[in-house]
């Protein structure tokens, strides 16, 4: 595995770990290609900036001032998360993954050993469109990996963007009854696409609108 595996730190965030202070950390590379990322560059990175030794030498400073760390990326799953999570435990930090769920058995392991707190796990589309939005033909992937947080009792939310050119309303709303079907109660988050000048499909602000009415109440929806 390349050394570099990490594309960029963070140093500090009040928004991306609940109630925590944390800095996020991107890892190179994904597994999933979706049209409105605007990590592109981490997405097809082969290198990053920093090893996990640098990372290490920079949490050891950050002791007494985080709270958290967030692995994010491009997708964080993709690398071998376990011994790093150990080490970011050494230091005494609550860790959060942000993750596509299609690595299950990383993301079980995380999880049965006690080595992520809190988990944002995203919800892109239904399967009729999964492949069109996220150029991945593994919608089972993630339904696994929702199946087994909930069945885990793990801390986690789910959360979708939105483009309204990609998903409606409609879609929202099957896609709500789908998660109440593998027994997730909890609130939904959405977020709403920002044009970026090197989003991965090069998207533009949406051209059709999407009408917050015809929401169904299946879920608490809460807009970030």
């Amino acid at each position: 595995m390349n050394d570099k595996q990490i594309f960029d730190i963070t140093p500090f965030t009040h928004l991306d770990y609940p109630g925590k202070l944390a800095c996020i950390v991107w890892f190179c590379g994904c597994n999933m290609r979706c049209m409105y990322c605007y990590n592109s560059d981490i997405v097809f990175a082969k290198e990053g900036n920093y090893g996990v030794d640098e990372l290490y030498s920079f949490l050891e400073r950050r002791i007494g001032l985080l709270d958290g760390v967030v692995l994010s990326g491009g997708e964080p799953t993709i690398h071998d998360l376990i011994p790093i999570c150990r080490k970011i435990r050494e230091f005494g930090f609550s860790i959060k993954l942000d993750t596509n769920g299609l690595n299950t058995e990383m993301v079980e392991a995380l999880v049965e050993e006690g080595l992520v707190d809190y988990i944002a796990l995203d919800f892109k589309a239904m399967n009729g469109k999964f492949g069109y939005v996220t150029g991945s033909s593994r919608y089972k992937g993630f339904t696994k990996t929702l199946e087994f947080l909930v069945s885990s009792q793990a801390q986690f939310e789910v959360r979708t963007t939105i483009h309204s050119d990609l998903l409606q309303p409609e879609d929202i709303n099957i896609m709500m009854r789908e998660l109440k079907s593998y027994g997730y109660c909890g609130p939904y988050y959405l977020q709403r696409f920002i044009e970026t000048r090197n989003n991965i499909a090069n998207m533009k602000s949406p051209e059709s609108d999407f009408d917050e009415s015809r929401l169904e109440g299946t879920l608490q929806i809460i807009w970030r």
